[in-house]
């Protein structure tokens, strides 16, 4: 079995860049689990990386004050941060180590927007007011439990409590409402309202096993989740009603995100593949295998050392970033089925990319995090085109357009 097809010479491949390494500190009580960074995120501003550097312990990194050091020779660095950094924030980061009393298997940042109102608008008083400059930080711990704690600060503000088992995944809503969506192994996702002092808002039930992940469209409107079983679940994050089940893979799929646009859903599974939907239709549009020749369904279904752990769309909209147990970090183009790049990774866990797209950051085992330049590619005027039109409008409306089937194809993605 090959990591590639045939007619590709992996020694032709490019080698990605290694930008930076994070280790966590070696504790007295070391032990063979615990450690493992599950999690990474960065805040949507860019202001902050947060880790999970095992055994409770949660890393608060000011990435605007860092970036330049680990990136000083790409050119994609983001020049707006150094520019508010030296003219002074209002809140100025700092590094805060965060005990959070259990492992911490998820981290989700929130902002928030004033005019984005709580739903519970029937109450006039709330316990907590969050302003447009603060910055929360959501942690899923084992025991079941979700922490929030203020990111500026580092100080705790709320203890949610309903689950009861391993919050696996946490997403903020990205339209500044703070609502937050969390999955859980007790096979439910919970949806809070951070703004309504963090009461829940409802239960989304479905998934008949454990839930891995979740991820929003980039207008909220829509939540993907993904968990052991072989469907891909879509709601209606508006009515809470599911939309849609989409079915393709052959294994637990632990892994989702959006496409920058809205227009484009990546899924990671066990089976070897990353599958790239358009989540309107419910349609595969391109898959991404990470084993050669493809393993049969029941070869598929079970162990076969290829498990892909973790996928992340780049917020170019051109490239995507998997992780697989046979010891790789990939780098894919949307128009290719082979990585454009890739590097050795042991033990990798998660991945995520910064807000600006230069760096991917990944999570290993051992507690440790890896940073990565992304493939230098600049974007053509066609597909910011298709970006900027895609964010607005879904397929049926794109379909819809009185323009040449050619040009509806490339709208929709068909080409890739």
């Amino acid at each position: 079995m090959a990591s590639f097809p045939e007619f590709v010479n992996e020694n032709e491949i490019a080698q990605a860049r290694l930008i930076a390494d994070l280790w966590a500190p070696v504790a007295p009580f070391e032990q063979k689990s615990g450690r493992e960074t599950w999690t990474v995120a960065f805040a949507p501003d860019g202001s902050y990386f947060a880790w999970s550097q095992g055994h409770r312990v949660v890393k608060l990194l000011p990435w605007s004050l860092h970036e330049n050091k680990l990136c000083n020779d790409h050119n994609n660095v983001s020049k707006s941060h150094r520019k508010q950094n030296s003219d002074g924030q209002k809140n100025q980061p700092e590094e805060h180590t965060i005990d959070c009393g259990d492992i911490v298997w998820a981290l989700a940042f929130g902002s928030s927007v004033p005019e984005k109102q709580s739903r519970c608008v029937n109450i006039e008083w709330h316990r907590f007011k969050f302003g447009q400059d603060q910055l929360l930080l959501a942690t899923g711990l084992s025991n079941g439990r979700i922490k929030i704690w203020d990111v500026y600060t580092g100080k705790f503000l709320l203890n949610l409590m309903d689950h009861n088992e391993i919050v696996r995944d946490l997403i903020f809503a990205p339209d500044g409402s703070l609502i937050l969506v969390s999955a859980s192994r007790d096979k439910t996702l919970r949806v809070w309202d951070l703004k309504d002092d963090g009461n829940m808002v409802t239960v989304l039930r479905g998934h008949h096993k454990w839930v891995y992940c979740c991820a929003f469209s980039p207008d909220s409107k829509i939540l993907c989740s993904v968990g052991a079983g072989k469907a891909v679940f879509l709601w209606n994050m508006e009515k809470y009603t599911m939309i849609r089940k989409l079915e393709g893979h052959l294994n637990d799929v632990v892994s989702c995100e959006f496409s920058p646009d809205g227009a484009l859903l990546a899924t990671a599974s066990y089976d070897t593949r990353v599958i790239v939907w358009d989540p309107h239709t419910g349609s595969i549009l391109l898959e991404l295998g990470h084993l050669f020749p493809p393993p049969t369904p029941i070869f598929a279904g079970g162990a076969n050392d290829r498990w892909v752990r973790s996928v992340a769309f780049c917020h170019d909209g051109l490239h995507i970033a998997s992780i697989a147990d046979d010891k790789m970090v990939r780098f894919w183009g949307i128009d290719d089925d082979c990585p454009v790049e890739v590097a050795p990774l042991s033990n990798g866990l998660c991945c995520v990319f910064s807000p600006d797209g230069s760096v991917l950051a990944t999570g290993t085992q051992d507690g440790g995090v890896h940073f990565w330049a992304t493939p230098r590619h600049v974007p053509s005027l066609q597909h910011l085109c298709r970006m900027a039109l895609r964010r607005v409008m879904v397929t049926s409306s794109v379909e819809n357009l009185p323009i040449p089937p050619k040009i509806v194809n490339y709208l929709t993605y068909r080409t890739i």
